[in-house]
């Protein structure tokens, strides 16, 4: 087509090349005589008009030349169907849920490589607290198996379900990971797991302590009327022992009360909560308590502005029973602090962080933390962060323990 072009390019400038001359040639010979110039003209048309003939000639073959490549390119810009296809397996691919790795076998190290967002999400700075030792841990794992692999992260230790299959590609083997975070679904499992045992356990106790305490409180009474006719001695020995068994009867129905908190609470009612109002609010409550012992109570929002709708009562419950913690880890420290901040976090999630300065949580003990009855006090009940995170939860949250760079404990809110 290039070549057809060229020559009609060619024939057309011949034309016009020849009628230029004839007429330069028909002007000076008009100077000379009129015949001449005639004569001129008369010689000319001729070859004009096979030139004229010939591009009439290519004119049809150069535009069918053009359809059919316009055509080609209408059909290059129009996917096939199996092109498009493969484009929608890969956008569903992208935006899987699930996080997929493709591990290659290196002679020195495994290779991981992401291969949709969510995978690229976990290894992102700020989620995982080492990538490098993740991938290890991920590449190390068995083809044809399933196990859950916790992790560290900027929020605390995380669980994820992992299955790897084994495969080739292009004649290289391979290993395909699929990554599926259950961390807020086995802390939801947990916590209604313990709220129904925490329901049943403390119906049967109270069942049981009910007529206890009401016999231990008849029987002193029958003890005071028939005082006289018993000798001293045994008296006072009755009466200290079902006095015994009244307080602790009284006691123990006291702690089990406590503990229906974790099966009884209602329903949140959620609202639009401007946070710095909030943390006035617990500022006012709270921060004196922590000047008069020498430490400081310091609260902040970014931006001012910042909005979450929430329960409001239980969001100041769970931050009170955080701040109450803080204040017992910190009991022996000559300058208490803790510092409760909240801001924007990746995904336009709030993010509450409850920082002291005290002795911190240990290893061995982060685990159980979270747990009903678990307490590190020799009077704890246990059921303070057991709480919070049942509130977290309940108003679509998450409550989790973060190893502080320096001393103290470091605790997350996010919803």
């Amino acid at each position: 087509m290039a070549s057809e072009r060229s020559l009609k390019t060619t024939a057309s400038a011949s034309i016009a090349a020849m009628l230029a001359l004839s007429g330069a040639a028909g002007y000076f010979f008009a100077l000379a005589s009129p015949r001449l110039s005639v004569l001129c003209l008369l010689l000319a048309m001729p070859p004009a008009w096979l030139l004229c003939r010939c591009l009439n000639r290519l004119a049809p073959r150069v535009s069918r030349q053009e359809s059919t490549m316009t055509a080609a390119m209408a059909a290059a810009a129009s996917p096939t169907p199996d092109e498009e296809s493969l484009r929608a397996l890969e956008a569903c691919l992208e935006h899987a849920p699930i996080a997929l790795f493709r591990i290659q076998s290196g002679a020195v190290e495994h290779k991981v490589t992401p291969l949709n967002a969510s995978a690229r999400r976990q290894l992102a700075p700020g989620h995982a607290s080492e990538p490098q030792r993740w991938q290890q841990l991920l590449a190390a794992q068995p083809p044809g198996q399933r196990r859950l692999l916790s992790f560290d992260t900027e929020r605390g230790v995380e669980r994820a379900l992992v299955a790897v299959a084994a495969l080739t590609l292009q004649g290289a083997p391979q290993h395909l990971a699929a990554l599926m975070p259950v961390e807020s679904e086995l802390e939801a499992e947990a916590l209604n797991a313990w709220r129904e045992l925490v329901q049943v356990l403390t119906h049967e106790i109270m069942n049981s302590l009910t007529p206890v305490a009401s016999l231990s409180r008849t029987a002193c009474d029958l003890l005071a009327d028939v005082h006289p006719l018993l000798p001293h001695d045994i008296h006072a020995d009755l009466a200290t022992a079902l006095d015994a068994i009244a307080r602790r009867a009284a006691s123990l129905a006291d702690f089990v009360a406590s503990y229906r908190s974790l099966s009884s609470v209602p329903a949140p009612q959620p609202e639009t909560v401007r946070l710095e109002h909030l943390f006035q609010r617990l500022e006012a409550l709270l921060a004196p308590a922590w000047q008069a012992r020498g430490g400081t109570a310091a609260f902040s929002v970014e931006p001012a502005s910042l909005e979450v709708r929430i329960d409001a009562g239980q969001l100041e419950q769970a931050l009170i029973n955080l701040l109450t913690n803080a204040a017992e880890a910190t009991h022996d420290i000559t300058a208490p602090r803790v510092t409760v901040s909240a801001r924007l976090s990746r995904g336009a999630r709030l993010r509450i962080e409850v920082r002291d300065n005290g002795h911190g949580v240990p290893d061995t003990l982060a685990a159980h933390i979270f747990m009903p009855f678990f307490s590190t006090r020799k009077q704890g009940r246990g059921i303070g962060l057991a709480l919070v995170r049942h509130l977290a939860h309940a108003n679509g949250g998450t409550l989790r323990h973060a190893r502080p760079v320096g001393a103290g404990a470091c605790f997350l809110l996010s919803f």
